[in-house]
């Protein structure tokens, strides 16, 4: 098979614009939402649905936007959703309102779910090769966490000499950049006899993903509440009744024939498991060295670097060793290194910084593995004019994975300080309220707290992230022995495909 050129890794260069330019658009807003609070002045509710309408209709549209791109072509899709997020992004910098930006945040949601399958499955399609897909895949992975992890930092550096607005401008040159450029590097590609479009499937989908990645986001805010339950009833109802359309379609939207295939499916498990991991640690770290350590966002983004490197190491050297060891070894293997991380925040402590980072280093190492291998698997697992849809269904699951590990193990941190922090008593009832929220409420009423009060907040979370990473590493050690165990009939990247697969 003739290994790819320079056009080609020229086209991988280009589609790691637009993956980096969504992790950024994940954690910058955390950064920018003070300043743009103080300017809009949204209500509560209005600030939760500004950090939450963009990763909920990413979620959403991610199987729609999938299936879409394998029947109109991946490259114009890439294209027109590249151009779209460039406008939504320049109606989100100059938001005169909070409902506004809410607005202009989802339709930002819509047009990322048109970027993250079309990026992966045009990779497929300049990387035939299995094991120069998987090393590109590596990089695909790396550089949306390397965007992750650079928010923060993009983010400081824009607020300290522009408004607030700035920190979305970055998406309009990308988007210029990509729309010159993809029809010159990247080549199309259009499933032959793909049929209609499933308009009713695409209702089912969403009426199935959108309640339930919402109840999911929002369980640990408020709790197992009737409108939760309700989210999930009605997600789960369209989800069947999606399923059993999808299996009657002569032209579906999503192929779930392809559940049947051991590696598929079990490459899926492996990535929901391992990003709850991962989205939990993520979100008591960066909280840690935040609250904790009293860092600055812009400091702790640079805090957050040698996980990024860590992350870079295995999603490259990953698929590199999968040429010559099974890929579900592999992934075996670096989860089993990730368990070192999680014993290294089990055992962590107030001012423990380097010890926290190093374990999270070592977390991250496991998910540069998962992440490069197991999207690879899904993806290889698909016929090529299927792709567009299995790409989605990874990303979807990864997206679930990183919310669940939120509301799991950020609710199990809560758990802790509910039980360690009683407000004392003579303040008011406001105080004792933001003080019951966690430690970034005890922070925020700081000066109207006792020094003992403040401190038992920060020991319980440092006991809260001790706690869920103490209770994530047996998981993700039955994890390693599952992943070595399910994966075990996948040859090494480039071998024969046994017949059994």
């Amino acid at each position: 098979m003739q290994r790819p050129g320079i056009r080609a890794w020229a086209g991988l260069a280009l589609l790691s614009l637009p993956t980096a330019l969504l992790g950024l658009d994940v954690t910058v807003l955390y950064l920018v939402l003070p300043s743009l609070a103080a300017d809009l002045e949204p209500t509560a509710a209005q600030t939760l649905w500004i950090m939450d309408a963009y990763g909920l209709l990413i979620a959403g549209f991610l199987v729609t936007m999938g299936s879409l791109g394998d029947r109109v072509g991946r490259r114009r899709l890439l294209v027109a959703g590249a151009v779209a997020f460039g406008l939504f992004s320049v109606l989100a910098a100059y938001a005169p309102s909070a409902e506004w930006l809410i607005a202009a945040r989802a339709l930002l949601g819509v047009a990322g779910a048109t970027l993250m399958p079309s990026t992966l499955a045009l990779i497929g399609t300049l990387f035939p090769d299995p094991r120069d897909r998987a090393l590109a895949i590596g990089v695909w992975a790396t550089v949306f966490a390397l965007g992750m992890a650079a928010g923060p930092v993009v983010g400081g550096a824009l607020l300290a000499h522009l408004p607030w607005g700035s920190v979305f401008l970055v998406a309009v040159p990308v988007a210029a950049v990509v729309a010159v450029a993809a029809p010159v590097l990247l080549p199309e590609y259009r499933a032959p006899r793909a049929g209609g479009f499933d308009l009713p499937g695409v209702a089912l989908s969403l009426g199935a993903l959108l309640p339930l990645v919402h109840a999911v986001k929002h369980l640990a805010v408020d709790g197992p509440d009737p409108w939760t339950l309700a989210a999930a009833l009605a997600g789960t109802v369209c989800a069947v009744l999606f399923v059993r359309r999808q299996l009657r379609s002569p032209a579906p939207l999503l192929d779930v024939s392809l559940f049947a295939d051991r590696a598929f499916s079990a490459a899926l498990v492996v990535l929901l498991v391992g990003l709850v991991g991962v989205g939990g640690a993520m979100f008591l770290v960066t909280q840690y060295l935040q609250l904790v350590e009293g860092l600055a966002a812009t400091e702790a983004g640079l805090w957050m670097g040698p996980p990024a490197l860590a992350m870079l190491a295995a999603a490259v050297g990953a698929p590199l060793a999968a040429r010559r060891i099974r890929p579900g070894t592999v992934m075996a293997a670096t989860l089993a290194a990730s368990l070192g991380g999680y014993a290294l925040l089990a055992a962590a402590g107030p001012g423990d910084r380097l010890g926290v980072v190093l374990g999270f280093a070592l977390v991250y190492l496991g998910l540069g593995a998962i992440a490069a291998l197991g999207t690879d698997i899904v993806v290889g697992a698909a016929p090529a004019e299927r792709a567009g849809a299995a790409a989605a269904v990874s990303e979807t699951v990864q997206e679930l994975g990183l919310a669940l590990g939120v509301v799991l193990l950020g609710g199990l941190a809560g758990a802790v300080h509910r039980q360690r922090v009683v407000p004392p008593e003579g303040v008011s009832a406001d105080v004792a309220a933001r003080a019951g929220e966690g430690l970034s409420g005890v922070r925020s009423v700081a000066d109207r707290l006792p020094d003992a009060t403040v401190q038992s907040a920060v020991d319980a979370f440092v006991a809260g992230l001790n706690l869920a990473a103490l209770a994530t590493g047996p998981v993700i050690a039955v994890l390693a022995v599952v992943c070595a165990a399910a994966l075990r009939h996948v040859g090494p990247i480039g071998a024969p495909v046994p017949a059994d697969r």
